[in-house]
C-alpha cells in the first residue's frame, strides 16, 4: 500500500511529467484574461475654454455694446438689432423687384461673383506660382511685376474694370480677380523654391518628364502651401466683393449695406456687418477642412 501511494505521488509530480508537457499556472491562467483600459478622465478645463471662452467673449462685446448705447437715440441697441433681425430673416428671400430683394439673395449674387472672379484667379495663379518658383528666367521676369501690382488697392482696380467691361457685373469680378490672384501666386512660388533640392536631383536621375516632377514631386510639397494661398485669396475676394458693390451698385450685399444707409436704417447695416464676417468665416473653415483633407503630413 506505502509503495502504491509512493508510486502515485511520484507520477503525478511536475519532474515526472514530460519535458514538453505544458505546465498551467496561475500567473499564466490570469494572462489571459483581458483586462479592460482605464477610461480617460474629462479634460473640463479643455472644455470650458472650448465652449465657455467663446461665449464669454461674446457676451462681453454685447455687455459693452449695451452699455455704449443704453441712452444712444441715434445708434441701436442689441436688442432693437435683435428684433429687426428676427423680422429680416422671416424672409430672407422675398423679391419685391430688381432692386428690393431679401438678403438671402443678395448674399447668393455676392458669393456668386467672389466665386467666379476667385474661380478665375485659381486658374491662372497656381500655374504662373509653379512657373515663377520651378523657372529662375520667369522668377526674374515676373517677380517685379507681382511686387508692383500687389500693394495697389483693390477699389484702384475697379474703374479699370468698367472702362473695359463697360458693365458694372464684370467690373466687380475682374476686381475680385486681380486682388485674389496674386496670394496664389506668391504662396505656390515660394512652396516650389522650398522643395528639397534632393528630390528634383532624384527626379534628374531616373530621367522624369516635366510632368511627373510636377504630379510626383512637387504637387505634394506645394500643396500646403497652395492651400494657404487659396485661403488668403478667398479672404481677400470677400473682403474686396463687399467694397466693389458699394460703389457699382445692383444685386449683393455690398449694395445692401449702401441702400441701408440711404434709408438711414443703421440696425440692417449691423445685421449685414455680422451676416458678412460669418459668411467669411465660414469660408475660411471650409478650406480649413479641405487643407487638412489633402494634407501629407502624418
Amino acid at each position: 500500500m506505502v509503495s502504491a501511494v509512493f508510486h502515485s505521488s511520484v507520477a503525478d509530480s511536475p519532474a515526472a511529467k514530460p519535458a514538453n508537457a505544458p505546465i498551467r499556472t496561475h500567473a499564466a491562467a490570469a494572462a489571459t484574461v483581458r483586462v479592460k483600459p482605464a477610461r480617460a478622465p474629462i479634460d473640463w478645463r479643455g472644455w470650458g475654454l472650448t465652449l465657455l471662452a467663446p461665449v464669454f467673449g461674446v457676451a462681453m462685446l454685447l455687455g459693452i455694446w449695451g452699455l455704449a448705447t443704453v441712452n444712444s437715440t441715434s445708434f441701436p441697441t442689441p436688442g432693437a438689432t435683435w428684433e429687426a433681425a428676427v423680422k429680416l430673416f422671416a424672409d430672407p428671400f422675398y423679391r419685391n423687384g430688381p432692386n428690393d430683394q431679401g438678403i438671402g439673395w443678395n448674399v447668393l449674387y455676392s458669393l456668386e461673383r467672389v466665386g467666379m472672379g476667385f474661380g478665375l484667379a485659381a486658374a491662372v495663379g497656381i500655374p504662373v506660382g509653379f512657373l515663377i518658383g520651378r523657372f529662375a528666367i520667369v522668377n526674374r521676369m515676373f517677380s517685379p511685376i507681382v511686387s508692383l501690382l500687389r500693394p495697389v488697392s483693390p477699389l484702384a482696380w475697379l474703374p479699370i474694370g468698367l472702362l473695359v467691361f463697360k458693365a458694372a457685373n464684370p467690373a466687380a469680378i475682374w476686381t475680385i480677380f486681380i486682388c485674389s490672384i496674386w496670394p496664389m501666386i506668391i504662396n505656390t512660388a515660394v512652396g516650389v523654391q522650398r522643395v528639397p533640392q534632393d528630390y528634383l536631383n532624384v527626379a534628374r536621375v531616373l530621367n522624369l518628364s516635366e510632368w511627373k516632377v510636377i504630379t510626383k514631386i512637387l504637387l505634394p510639397s506645394v500643396l500646403p502651401y497652395m492651400l494657404t494661398g487659396v485661403r488668403l485669396s478667398v479672404g481677400t475676394a470677400w473682403l474686396v466683393i463687399v467694397a466693389a458693390e458699394m460703389l457699382t451698385g445692383g444685386v449683393g450685399i455690398g449694395f445692401w449695406v449702401w441702400d441701408e444707409w440711404n434709408n438711414l436704417n443703421v440696425q440692417h447695416i449691423l445685421i449685414a456687418i455680422f451676416v458678412i464676417g460669418i459668411v467669411g468665416l465660414l469660408l475660411e473653415q471650409v478650406l480649413i477642412f479641405i487643407a487638412k483633407r489633402f494634407s501629407y503630413a502624418e
